[in-house]
């Protein structure tokens, strides 16, 4: 079930809004992550924002191609390490993930920092503190 439907992707303002507001953060170069657990019924554990920098890469294409790389890594990595783990969970998983990077990368390189991301998430959420905060101190 290596899909990646609508309902995955994190598109009410409403729930956005919520995410940016209540979340906690963190970084792990290239990617900024926000996450949120929130008590919203759905058909899947996690719902998905994916940014990338209209200021860093002015050329569509350039963003496009970085959303088409991390949107293909989290697609893949989704059912290896998060879903599992929020299979247990009422919860839904809001999650924002921001490419910070100054390059374009291989794909190769998006699909190891994105398994990356989600260990992290995964030993964030299962701690159960309110969350990893930035390294940098910025927010």
């Amino acid at each position: 079930m290596n899909t990646f439907n609508k309902e995955e992707r994190l598109c009410s303002r409403k729930l956005i809004d919520l995410l940016f507001k209540d979340g906690s953060s963190f970084l792990l170069y290239p990617f900024r992550v926000s996450y949120l657990l929130a008590d919203t019924p759905s058909k899947f554990p996690a719902q998905v924002v994916i940014n990338v920098s209209k200021k860093r890469y002015k050329r569509a294409v350039d963003r496009n191609l970085v959303k088409r790389r991390c949107r293909e890594a989290y697609r893949l990595q989704k059912q290896i390490q998060l879903y599992p783990f929020l299979s247990g969970q009422e919860k839904l998983l809001l999650l924002s993930v921001q490419f910070v990077g100054k390059k374009i990368y291989e794909y190769s390189f998006f699909e190891k920092k994105l398994a990356a991301v989600f260990t992290k998430l995964v030993s964030a959420l299962d701690t159960g503190h309110k969350g990893v905060e930035a390294d940098d101190g910025a927010h």
